[in-house]
């Protein structure tokens, strides 16, 4: 037998995948895949980053001669049916006798070195432009005076990443503390409430946890159609997650729902994290019901956090929706001062949320600020239809604030999401011209929010979208997309300018929820000779956070007489009884105010939003936290409502818990406080997070969080240094 390898062609008999030293290296060793051990009876996988090389150690028959033995390495993408050079997804590489022999960076590399008796140990380095997920390996070894050799198979397929610590990746993110936060944080603030109550709520990513990175891949695969050629530019693999996690033309991974009915399902206010939601939809490959914007985007962060692009959780309050690419949002209101829902297609959201990803975009060229790389905005949440998809971005947010609303991708809708007019119409039938009763240019936009880099506060982003309200770039910029949308009303004529009569039009701020609260319109009028009579309504609805679905609270109508110099305040009250029953999901009201001048043209029309603040769940450590050692902790909460909550439930979440804790209370009186303590313990030592939250039938969307520190065991203290400062060994990845 002529084709047959001789009996002393090199034999790899085992390898060893060196996850200690490549999980460090390559930040990865928090992956559950990583950390798995033999007891478990799971065999670890190999999650690695491109462009930067990882170790691995062959135990060989023999010691590897470099003289007459020759190695290579041949990898293809494990679910490609029939991988090929040409498309990137099968190659085949030498290993080169020593390290400093791995080649362009832009390119696959192997090299030797180190030979220890019969062990080899190989560095292979994945190109920092090569498709991520799963590859096989198989090692060719041969003699160099023959044709044939033998071959060994790696048992299992390893993780390719992206990579945000290489400088040749599009994902390079120089600033250390910010992959810290944006890479390797798995909990964040994701910021809802109204732009005058801003409310922080905790999201726990959970991207290292069991089953997170196999769903994100097959998100990204199957859901997202990312064919493995494609699945290593990251542009096109964020486009594909935002369409990938709503369901509404490829059954994603979750089903929006913002009709107030949840039953089927879990209601969106009650999710705390991403896993539950990845590792159900990996199990069932269903969308899991239910989800609203802000679950939406903690999923999509989890997604791109796991995958390794650099990614944040980012809110903007009194966002808008604009349907018509007009970049004007219209209201319609009636004679009474009634918003008629019917005429509305656009709506402004309270507050909207959406994620933003890091990297480089060569796609779209330099603008006069340089390149459009850096933060790109992607959004999940199904609002519009894109190239004939619900997905959104990724958006350049310099190119957004710089009113580029033809880049790709939807340029145009996050723009208006941030800069749009807000217009109120007065409507008094078809063949009547529309009033403008007012224009509003800097309701819209508003606190653009995200968690700050290394604490526990939020960061102001709005200047990164745009120029400041009222400053001469801001108009220009809008003036400029809305020549490049061309798209306006036309057929209108303007409210009569007229200042004898002030308004003003106030709420009393920090509303506990419970309690009963006022809205106060003050009339002033400035005229020395002329009395003027002022007649009007004041409305309080209750809205969903989207701006939608109002249910009227209460309307009082008013007619006042003011003499010349002379002002008069108009008070309507709301008490508990009248909004509790109506309060929607999230607590969110709208106030508005209609109001006429007899025997003038002029019409006052004035909104505002506001929220009542919720209860806060109170978490607290009963004693010093230790890495692995246990440590006792209490939550309390109060009721702040007149009446019993029935069916309370807290669920509590947190690093060291494992699976989420349930505390059942039948029956809470008004006021009573209630409070439970529970065992954790802390997994490693240095930033850790507990989250709660709290539903009942009476009062759900209650949470509370605590940030705190782990210190190290007294046995992982390595040395004191003559100033005391304590070098420890930890589990914190930088």
């Amino acid at each position: 037998m002529i084709d047959s390898p001789s009996a002393d062609v090199l034999t790899v008999k085992s390898v060893d995948l060196c996850t200690e030293e490549n999980g460090k290296d390559h930040h990865t060793k928090r992956y559950e895949l990583m950390s798995r051990d033999e007891y478990s009876g799971k065999i670890p996988k190999l999650v690695m980053r491109r462009g930067q090389p990882f170790r691995l150690r062959l135990l060989c028959d023999r010691p590897y001669d470099r003289a007459r033995d020759a190695l290579s390495l041949i990898f293809t993408v494990a679910d490609e049916g029939q991988p090929t050079h040409g498309h990137g997804t099968l190659v085949g590489i030498p290993v080169n006798q020593f390290p400093e022999q791995l080649g362009d960076p832009l390119e696959w590399g192997a090299a030797i070195s180190a030979i220890n008796g019969d062990l080899l140990e190989v560095l292979v380095k994945p190109a920092a432009t090569a498709p991520v997920g799963q590859w096989k390996l198989d090692i060719d070894t041969k003699l160099l005076s023959e044709a044939f050799g033998k071959s060994y198979s790696l048992p299992q397929a390893f993780y390719v990443l992206f990579n945000p610590w290489c400088p040749d990746d599009l994902v390079y993110l120089e600033d250390k503390a910010h992959r810290h936060e944006y890479v390797m944080s798995d909990t964040t603030l994701i910021y809802r409430g109204s732009y005058n109550r801003l409310r922080p709520s905790v999201w726990k990513f959970g991207q290292f946890e069991k089953h997170i990175l196999d769903c994100s891949l097959l998100l990204i695969a199957k859901i997202g159609k990312v064919s493995a050629t494609h699945r290593g530019d990251p542009v096109r693999v964020c486009r594909a997650i935002s369409a990938a996690v709503n369901s509404p033309d490829d059954d994603g991974a979750l089903l929006g729902n913002w009709s107030g009915d949840f039953s089927g399902g879990t209601p969106p206010t009650k999710w705390v994290g991403s896993v539950e939601i990845l590792q159900q939809f990996y199990k069932r490959q269903k969308p899991v019901k239910y989800a609203q914007c802000w679950v939406f985007a903690g999923v999509v962060s989890t997604i791109a956090r796991a995958i390794g692009i650099p990614s944040r959780v980012v809110t903007n309050y009194s966002s808008a929706h604009d349907t018509q690419a007009s970049l004007t949002v219209d209201y319609f209101v009636d004679k009474s001062g009634k918003i008629m829902e019917e005429m509305n297609a656009d709506s402004i959201w309270n507050y909207h949320v959406w994620n933003e990803v890091w990297m480089q975009r060569p796609d779209l060229g330099i603008s006069s600020d340089g390149d459009y790389g850096g933060w790109q905005a992607i959004d999940a949440t199904p609002q519009e239809s894109s190239d004939g998809m619900y997905r959104c971005g990724p958006a350049s947010v310099l190119a957004v604030k710089l009113g580029e609303v033809l880049k790709p991708y939807d340029n145009n809708f996050l723009f208006a999401e941030v800069n749009a007019d807000k217009v109120f119409w007065r409507y008094t039938g078809p063949h009547h011209p529309l009033k403008l009763l007012r224009k509003d240019v800097l309701g819209i936009g508003l606190f653009i929010s995200t968690k700050a880099v290394g604490r526990w506060e939020r960061e102001d982003i709005t200047a990164s979208y745009k120029f400041a309200e009222k400053s001469v770039e801001e108009r220009a910029t809008m003036l400029k997309a809305l020549k490049q949308a061309n798209s306006y009303f036309s057929r209108y004529y303007l409210n009569e300018e007229f200042n004898e009569v002030y308004f003003n039009f106030e709420l009393r701020d920090d509303i506990k929820i419970g309690e009963p609260f006022s809205v106060i319109l003050t009339v002033k009028n400035r005229s020395s000779e002329n009395r003027h009579v002022v007649e009007g309504s004041l409305h309080v609805d209750t809205v969903l956070y989207t701006g939608k679905d109002r249910d009227s609270v209460k309307v009082d109508t008013f007619s006042v007489t003011l003499e010349p110099g002379t002002e008069e305040s108009i008070r309507m009250m709301v008490e508990f009884e009248e909004y509790y029953r109506k309060l929607r999901d999230q607590a969110a009201f709208n106030i508005s105010c209609m109001a006429t001048v007899r025997d003038t043209e002029f019409e006052f029309y004035a909104q505002d939003d506001f929220r009542v603040r919720k209860p806060d769940i109170k978490i607290a450590l009963l004693g010093k936290p230790v890495s692995q050692a246990p440590v006792e902790v209490q939550f309390t909460l109060e009721n702040p409502l007149p009446i019993p909550l029935r069916k309370g439930l807290f669920h509590v979440e947190g690093s060291g818990i494992g699976k989420p804790l349930l505390f059942k209370h039948p029956e809470i009186a008004p006021g009573e406080k209630v409070s439970n303590t529970f065992t954790m313990t802390p997994p490693y030592s240095g930033r850790l997070t507990l989250a709660a939250k709290f539903t009942s039938k009476e009062l759900d969307d209650v949470d509370g969080f605590l940030a705190f520190i782990a210190h190290p065991r007294p046995e992982d203290i390595i040395t004191e240094t003559e100033d005391n400062v304590i070098v420890a060994r930890t589990d914190v990845i930088d």
